[in-house]
């Protein structure tokens, strides 16, 4: 069984999370606006990471050959309709923020015009950043393909970075979800945080009386923490 407390901390994070990536998701739609990039792909193979950097994050592909790209996006529509002539369309950018709320996903293959949207493409970059060894580039491409349809989201858990890592070296990891975490585990060892917290408890209790709902996590929050503190 799990632990509430822990989905309860994760959706937290995740939520934290897209606050915190919110301005990227109002910037111009996937297909709409782009610039006329011109891309080599020619030089890319079949089995290499494609990663399209964006200001605050980086959205990764594993590309199949032909001008086609498997990627994980998150996509509300997906549990509104099963109409593929919908949900085959370039995700825009409310289908996606929904999505990520929804926490809803296809791993689906586009062009690599809509993959990237008008940013530049890196290829095998992680190779370097991560410092592993990559599967051969047909085991990569394979396991990419055997997992496309429908799944899960998570920005923490199981994101495009997950996909992608797991495909290419065998394991899921998120160096970019990974920062974040430590980014929060900064803020709340920091004794200022839970003072603030207890602050805000405190108002929240005098201002919407003593129910359960709001007494308890006034007194909670603050308590936690200071033991993870």
């Amino acid at each position: 069984m799990k632990n509430p407390m822990l989905e309860a901390v994760s959706l937290l994070l995740e939520k934290l999370l897209l606050i915190a990536n919110l301005k990227i998701f109002s910037s111009a739609a996937p297909g709409e606006d782009k610039k006329s990039n011109f891309y080599e792909i020619n030089s890319f193979l079949r089995g290499d990471v494609l990663e399209v950097p964006r200001t605050h994050f980086t959205h990764y592909g594993i590309y199949l050959g032909d001008n086609r790209v498997a990627h994980m996006m998150p996509d509300i529509l997906l549990t509104l309709t099963d109409d593929q002539a919908l949900t085959r369309k370039v995700v825009s950018n409310k289908r996606l923020i929904l999505g990520v709320i929804g926490r809803v996903a296809a791993i689906r293959v586009d062009t690599v015009e809509d993959f990237a949207y008008g940013g530049d493409i890196l290829a095998n970059h992680l190779d370097e950043s991560l410092q592993k060894a990559a599967l051969v580039n047909e085991e990569v491409a394979r396991r990419a393909e055997k997992m496309l349809g429908m799944t899960s989201y998570s920005l923490l858990w199981n994101n495009c970075e997950h996909f992608v890592t797991y495909c290419r070296y065998g394991t899921r990891i998120s160096p970019q979800a990974d920062k974040f975490c430590e980014i929060v585990k900064i803020i709340i060892r920091d004794q200022r945080s839970v003072l603030a917290s207890a602050v805000l408890g405190l108002a929240s209790i005098i201002y919407l009386g003593m129910a359960s709902y709001t007494t308890l996590p006034a007194i909670f929050i603050p308590f936690c923490l200071w033991m993870v503190g």
